[in-house]
């Protein structure tokens, strides 16, 4: 028996000296390469159904809450979606060998900086299995290997996803070790695939709290975190209460179980008792548990438990609200800077200059004015698909695409130069 951190060395060597091959391969080939992984995913269709059915079978049995076998689905819709995805992804302009800057030097030296491959990234995920399509191709239209670890409970799915994107790479001769997937459900390979620092340029862990400390802690190489989302819907005194209706009721219930669904919902006192009562209602409808402070619980009826202080500070991903009155703009900043994780939030309001003190206040990856907080998403803004929504502030921030999947180095042509 190889021991685990020898197997999963192996694996991110592998990853490593593909990544050197891609960064030598012209890009139409890693265009042609994406086409093919589209070609090979509809062709293995039912093979990855079947995968996809046996876990969610073993996750009804293993007690997973209806959000995460949401998450775990691959339905007709979420597989047209990856289709649709690869070919989105295929068809944007190529980030590698962009010129970013140029400039002339007194001394004749011509200087370019130039977009190139991170190299080989390391992504870490919990339940999607969708995750395993949009990050490869994402990470081989920017000309980066890829080394993924999936949820243990999206094992079979992920494996025939993977399988199949190396088949698709492999139909088109480029090396399908571009794509490696961690097998084994040995909760050591997050910590020792960490270590890689021979090997990975660069880790992004998108899940729980759990998982991002874990791979804060062992990581030796750097991380780009894609932490939770705690995200909040403030509906100020000058709101078009319709216009905060339809966003509120979008924001929660739309597909309550991603990290952009609103987890709270902050109340301008001067609007409470005309907008709360009806809009509890309406959430309860929804099947809603709303849980609030005590002037939302005295409007909005005896179905609205008490908040707690752990709930303003929970990532529910689930049909569950916590609903707060607040004093003003000033009230619901504060708030959202102390129980907020930095993801997405909004401001319903008329009033341009209450919007635009919320926006540059609140300090989010992605900040809205009268929208909901459900498209922070790399394909609603035009990515194609994403890695996740980084909540960090270095590198990248909010949704990833292939521009953030790539670095850059300066190249510099002279004809004769020397440094005196």
């Amino acid at each position: 028996m190889i021991p685990l951190e020898e197997q999963i060395e192996a694996i991110c060597r592998e990853a490593k000296a593909a990544a050197r091959e891609l960064g030598r391969i012209e890009v139409a080939r890693l265009d042609g390469a994406l086409q093919a992984i589209g070609e090979a995913l509809e062709e293995a269709r039912p093979r990855i159904e079947e995968a996809n059915r046996l876990d969610r079978e073993e996750g009804r049995k293993q007690g997973l809450s209806p959000s995460l076998l949401d998450r775990l689905t691959l339905s007709p819709k979420v597989f047209a979606s990856l289709i649709r995805g690869v070919e989105e992804v295929r068809s944007l302009p190529n980030p590698i060998g962009r010129i970013l800057e140029e400039r002339m030097r007194p001394n004749g030296l011509l200087i370019r900086k130039v977009r190139v491959p991170i190299g080989v990234i390391g992504v870490i995920y919990e339940s999607r299995p969708n995750v395993t399509v949009d990050v490869s191709v994402l990470c081989l239209k920017a000309g980066n290997a890829v080394v993924l670890r999936g949820g243990s409970e999206a094992t079979r799915s992920n494996i025939a996803l993977a399988e199949t994107l190396r088949r698709g790479l492999q139909l088109a001769g480029l090396p399908p070790a571009a794509v490696q997937l961690l097998p084994m459900a040995d909760r050591q390979a997050i910590p020792i695939l960490c270590r890689q620092r021979r090997y990975l340029d660069l880790l992004i862990p998108r899940g729980g709290q759990g998982l991002i400390e874990t791979v804060v802690c062992h990581a030796q190489v750097p991380v780009i975190k894609h932490f939770q989302g705690i995200c909040h819907v403030f509906v100020e005194a000058r709101a078009d209460l319709e216009m905060a209706r339809k966003i509120v009721l979008n924001a929660k219930c739309q597909r309550p179980g991603v990290c952009n669904a609103m987890e709270t919902l902050l109340v301008d006192r001067a609007i409470a008792p005309a907008f709360l009562p009806e809009m509890v209602r309406e959430l309860r409808s929804r099947g809603v548990e709303i849980r609030g402070d005590e002037q939302t619980r005295q409007l909005g009826g005896p179905d609205v438990a008490p908040a707690g202080p752990e709930d303003w500070a929970t990532e529910y991903l689930d049909l569950i609200l916590s609903v707060r009155v607040v004093n003003g703009l000033a009230e619901a900043l504060a708030h959202i800077e102390q129980f907020g994780s930095s993801h997405s939030d909004a401001i319903v309001t008329e009033d341009s200059a209450t919007a635009d003190e919320f926006l540059r206040s609140v300090d989010s990856a992605v900040v809205y004015w009268n929208s909901s907080t459900r498209f922070t998403d790399g394909g609603e803004f035009g990515f194609g698909a994403e890695v996740g929504i980084s909540t960090d502030k270095i590198h990248a921030r909010g949704p990833m695409g292939v521009g953030e999947l790539t670095s850059y180095k300066y190249v510099v042509f002279g004809s004769g130069q020397i440094r005196e």
